[in-house]
């Protein structure tokens, strides 16, 4: 049988929906929990009202009782008083009467007991006589009744129970119809033992009307509720007109506290008469003058020394290229020098050239702060960015000790990005984890999803207390300045780093413990028109997971970089202070390359994602392309050809070998 869309849609209408009351009452609840956490003044209402309700209710509970009790309990102690009398009254005239047939003894019971019904002086009520013993003479009479809709049937059978094999009066409440075609209605039934001519023994039973206590009672419960109405009313009108006066000026205070955080430095608290709320108000507003004067002072030394670092770092500019040409002279010449000599030209050079990347920073800086930044976008393989700065952090690798990974599942990852920024971030982090690090591993993870990639770099070092992460992106902080440095800064690197990430819409975090470490993690989009997802997940966890990605690349003990698809390990030896490669299952000679070269792979491994085509021009390319276990590591990236195996290294200097 085939089945159309129509009917597929007939049969299956999807998921039913909730009934719009269901949905109107889930609404008025989340209003009202807003408006409960939000508004001082309804919550305030709200408990005044719960409470006031509760009180009243209690009270009212305890009069009603009290009040219901003392009116039983009167008109009971009243038709017990007359019943009484009035079956003394019948006895009396059943024992003087001389009936003896089944007539006269009728004639007689509606002659007294209707007599005493009628009493204008009694309570109005209804009589019942029911038989106890079984007879048969001419003068037995059976049930006998006032009215002919009501029998014996009206009379509680316990009651009768209870009179028959008592002796004494007895009552008990029921509902009875007092008259023809009316609705039931609260009675109390009162009993006892009569006997007639032959000691023939009757139950005569005597049914008062008890609606009139009930609708007093009704009407008091109904005074109660609309006083309680009343009251509720009355009470949250004095409570939202006392709390409207309590929590304006909160509310002001709250409002203005507001657009002063938000950067209003000129919003004051309007000031009227010389209560609490005065004072408060003449309070906040002289706080809020110290916080702008204070503000504006810091904003002005913030902008001389903006002024002044970026003037001096030009006015440095020139002489320092001067010097740093002396410099190079004296260090290419350094050769036909004595010892003593080329010690200091070589002492010179490197101070020289940390001189200048301290200057450089500065006058990065400087550039920020003016607003001069701009990016010279590519797309660009991220792998080949980070391998270029492992090769270029291989010195400080081989003097740290510590062992460097790159792990990853991916072989390709191209983004759009200024090269020459993201390459200073990573040259950064890891120069910093490699200085930080205390000579453990270091590890580099790279991640991607469909929208952004993720750079996080992992070292295992001092870390970082929660107030030291707080400020380690501020500018010229350092972790702790009275620590020996090899590779020493101004402090500017991260806030350099973290503009560049900004610029490029990016995120820089950082994860630390003390004694165990820091991670920091860069997230750039793949496309620069498409800016990252918050809903999507970081394809890097923070910290990551060692186990969750294979080795990609190493630093030979030779300073050189090489691609692999096992994972390794980069051992220090104590001897000799150089290198190591270890690959598990297999072992190398000390200062050998343990591990063998990635072999040449044309054109990458694995699945390939690819958005647009590969230019940098509007929607440009965005292209993933990952391993499977035992992949080989290929980095090719625009502007470059594939690099496989140690087809690149580095010297101490950063320059390029064949």
């Amino acid at each position: 049988m085939t089945v159309s869309p129509a009917n597929a849609a007939a049969r299956n209408p999807g998921p039913r929906r909730r009934p719009k009351r269901f949905r109107r009452l889930r609404l008025s609840r989340r209003v009202l929990f807003r408006r409960w956490r939000q508004s001082l003044q309804f919550r305030a209402i709200a408990v005044a009202l719960t409470l006031t309700s509760m009180a009243f209710f209690a009270t009212g509970s305890f009069l009603s009782h009290q009040i219901a009790d003392r009116l039983f309990t009167d008109r009971l102690n009243q038709v017990l008083e007359e019943a009484r009398t009035d079956i003394g009254t019948a006895q009396a005239s059943f024992d003087a009467s001389d009936a003896s047939d089944r007539t006269e003894v009728q004639a007689l019971i509606n002659s007294t007991l209707g007599k005493l019904s009628q009493d204008p002086s009694t309570t109005d009520h209804r009589w019942v006589l029911i038989p106890l013993d079984q007879g048969t003479g001419q003068s037995f009479v059976g049930v006998q009744t006032e009215s002919s809709w009501m029998t014996s049937a009206s009379v509680p059978q316990q009651l009768q129970q209870r009179v028959a094999s008592g002796d004494g009066t007895y009552w008990q409440p029921a509902s009875v119809r007092m008259a023809e075609n009316a609705p039931e209605q609260p009675v109390i039934v009162i009993g006892d033992v009569v006997q007639l001519n032959q000691n023939s023994r009757y139950g005569l039973y005597f049914v008062y009307d008890f609606s009139d206590p009930q609708a007093t009672l009704d009407s008091i419960h109904a005074v109660l509720l609309l006083s309680m109405v009343a009251l509720l009313l009355l009470v949250g009108t004095i409570v939202w007109y006392v709390t409207r006066e309590v929590v304006r000026p909160v509310s002001n205070t709250a409002r203005v506290s507001q657009r002063l955080s938000e950067g209003d430095l000129d919003v004051r608290m309007d000031v009227r008469g010389s209560n609490e709320v005065a004072r408060l108000s003449r309070s906040f507003n002289r706080m809020a003058d110290s916080i702008q004067n204070q503000i504006t002072q810091l904003e002005q030394l913030s902008s001389m020394q903006q002024t002044f670092v970026s003037d001096v770092s030009h006015e440095l500019r020139t002489p320092l290229t001067t010097v740093k040409m002396a410099a190079e002279v004296l260090y290419n010449a350094r050769d036909d020098f004595d010892p003593v000599n080329r010690r200091s030209s070589e002492l010179l050079h490197n101070q020289v050239e940390r001189f200048d990347s301290m200057l450089s920073d500065l006058l990065e800086i400087s550039r920020f702060d003016a607003g001069a930044a701009r990016l010279d976008m590519a797309s660009t393989d991220i792998f080949s960015v980070i391998y270029d700065v492992v090769e270029a952090a291989a010195p400080i690798i081989l003097t740290s000790g510590s062992e460097l990974t790159v792990r990853s599942t991916l072989t390709r990852a191209v983004v759009q990005m200024d090269q020459r920024r993201i390459d200073r971030i990573l040259r950064n982090l890891v120069t910093n984890a490699l200085e930080h690090g205390e000579s453990k591993p270091v590890d580099i993870y790279v991640g991607a999803n469909e929208n952004c990639v993720a750079v996080a770099v992992r070292d295992h070092g001092i870390g970082m207390t929660e107030e030291q992460t707080s400020k380690v992106f501020n500018r010229f902080w350092r972790g702790d300045p009275a620590r020996a440095r090899t590779v020493g800064g101004t402090g500017l690197g991260l806030a350099i780093a973290t503009e560049d990430t900004r610029l490029h819409g990016g995120r820089l975090e950082v994860w630390a413990e003390p004694d165990n470490g820091a991670c920091f993690r860069l997230t750039l989009p793949l496309l620069r028109t498409q800016p990252l997802d918050p809903e999507l997940p970081n394809p890097l966890p923070m910290p990551p997971d060692e186990d969750s990605a294979e080795s990609t690349a190493r630093v030979t003990d030779t300073g050189s970089l090489q691609l692999t698809a096992p994972p390794t390990r980069f051992v220090s030896e104590p001897a000799t202070g150089q290198l190591r490669i270890e690959v598990p299952g297999e072992r190398g000679p000390q200062g050998a390359s343990a591990g063998p070269a990635a072999p040449e792979h044309p054109g990458g491994s694995g699945d390939s994602v690819s958005h647009g085509d590969g230019d940098c021009d509007g929607d440009a390319a965005a292209d993933v392309t990952g391993h499977g276990h035992g992949g080989r590591g290929v980095v090719g990236g625009a502007g470059s050809g594939p690099r496989t195996g140690s087809s690149a290294a580095t010297d101490g200097r950063g320059t390029e070998e064949s």
